[in-house]
């Protein structure tokens, strides 16, 4: 517990100030990133959009994310998280609204990789400029309360992409999914316009903190940096290097294909389970495991304060990602839909939980440009995982054709099995130093 009052009352002014602006940012991006599952059908069917291009499409928003990432989180450190942020969110809305306009599938293919290059940096930058402002004993909470984003941009968003579609293809004169795209896009600008207003670089800076709150809370994180600086790499080219960075990241791979991998094809999935085309009813009972998997990501996020409970919470909810993916391929085949909604939603709320965690590790020993490089590396080739999945899951579906396209759902789970593997072993290799940082509770 931090027993330092001046500490404490600024961690929580921070976490008041801070938070909402940072979940509203990612809870629109991953809206944008994934509502084309909303319009896969519409796309196909308006503009020919074919099956290989939408997984195609689908995976190649990652190569553009993963080519500016490093660049983009550089960036952002020389020219303050406020401004770029800001200008991360407005110029990916462009790109989203622009999503209106395809007419084919060289255009659908190109503004998703665009989508990728314009949103690339917004989740690293963010991870890094949470490790600048809070301690690591809350950091994980932070984490978590970020996190929350995705399972309300599907909580919220899953219903609104479909209402939207509905409501385009019955009131106005353009197609459903048309209307969908642009409202989205557009929430991103003023998401983006807003952050440019709220948002603040550095404790330093931060006009809601006392003289007394900045000095605590500089000198918490003054204290970590020292700890970090001294257990890991300086530098971007040895952050980059280093090999913690590649493990945490080929985790991080295993956990992005099992999230979108699952995510891309939830509506489609759920549609199929429930035997309902696309629309608000598919949205609402899509919306039901992001709404299980909010509540479970902030309790164990709140609660994963020391290394041994990250850990195993960490080795144990990637199984569960597993098993529960692999059930709910066998519901699917077998037509059952109530034990297959239950066991998506189980297997959501498993790799929700995880995520926070696993950011843990690194940035309880990467800082500087060092943490610019290793998260930004971390995420841009973990995210490959994103490209990886759709055209794997299409693939295998291809080869070993099914009606419930079990194989391909089955492929998604091996990979959740091979993280949790690896995230046990980290009880063999993590430094004292980093330990010693994960379990201290500063200012007390």
């Amino acid at each position: 517990m931090l027993q330092n009052p001046a500490l404490k009352s600024s961690i929580s002014k921070a976490a008041r100030h801070l938070m909402p602006m940072l979940v509203i940012l990612y809870f629109v991006a991953f809206l944008d990133r994934t509502n084309v599952g909303f319009a896969e059908a519409a796309l196909k069917l308006d503009r020919g959009v074919s099956d290989g291009a939408f997984a195609l499409g689908a995976g190649i928003f990652f190569i553009g994310y993963a080519i500016f990432e490093i660049p983009s989180n550089l960036l952002l450190k020389k020219f303050g998280a406020r401004f770029w942020l800001a200008r991360i969110a407005i110029t990916w809305g462009i790109v989203a609204a622009a999503f209106a306009f395809t007419t084919n599938d060289t255009m659908f293919i190109g503004l998703r990789f665009l989508l990728g290059v314009t949103e690339a940096g917004l989740f690293p930058g963010i991870i890094m400029f949470l490790a600048e402002w809070f301690p690591n004993k809350v950091r994980v909470q932070m984490f978590a309360i970020f996190y929350l984003a995705q399972p309300l941009s599907q909580m919220i968003g899953a219903p609104l992409s479909g209402g939207l579609i509905s409501f385009g293809d019955a009131v106005t004169p353009w197609r459903g999914w048309q209307v969908m795209f642009f409202s989205e896009g557009l929430l991103a600008i003023i998401a983006g316009i807003v952050a440019a207003f709220l948002l603040v670089n550095h404790p330093q800076q931060a006009k809601f903190l006392t003289d007394d709150e900045k000095a605590a809370l500089l000198a918490a994180m003054a204290k970590e940096d020292s700890v970090r600086a001294s257990d890991g790499p300086s530098g971007v080219w040895r952050a980059l290097a280093n090999w913690k960075v590649w493990y945490f990241t080929i985790i991080y791979f295993c956990l992005q294909i099992a999230v979108y991998g699952t995510t891309f094809y939830l509506p489609q999935q759920v549609s199929n389970l429930i035997g309902q085309k696309v629309g608000w009813q598919v949205g609402l009972v899509a919306a039901i495991p992001w709404l299980v998997g909010l509540f479970a990501c902030y309790y164990f996020g709140k609660h994963a304060t020391t290394v041994l409970r990250r850990r195993n919470w960490g080795t144990w909810f990637f199984l569960a990602t597993g098993v529960f993916i692999f059930a709910s391929g066998w519901a699917g085949a077998n037509n059952q839909p109530v034990l297959g909604i239950l066991f998506i939603t189980l297997a959501v709320a498993s790799f929700l939980t995880v995520g926070p965690i696993t950011w843990s590790y690194p940035t309880a020993f990467l800082t500087g440009t060092a943490a610019a490089a290793g998260i930004g590396l971390i995420n841009s080739l973990g995210n490959l995982g994103g490209f990886v999945a759709p055209l794997m899951r299409t693939g295998i579906n291809t080869a070993v054709p099914t009606a419930s396209g079990v194989w391909g759902i089955v492929s998604l789970g091996v990979f959740a099995f091979l993280a949790a593997f690896m995230m046990y072993a980290t009880k063999f290799f993590t430094g004292a130093k980093s330990d010693a940082l994960l379990e201290a509770a500063p200012g007390h």
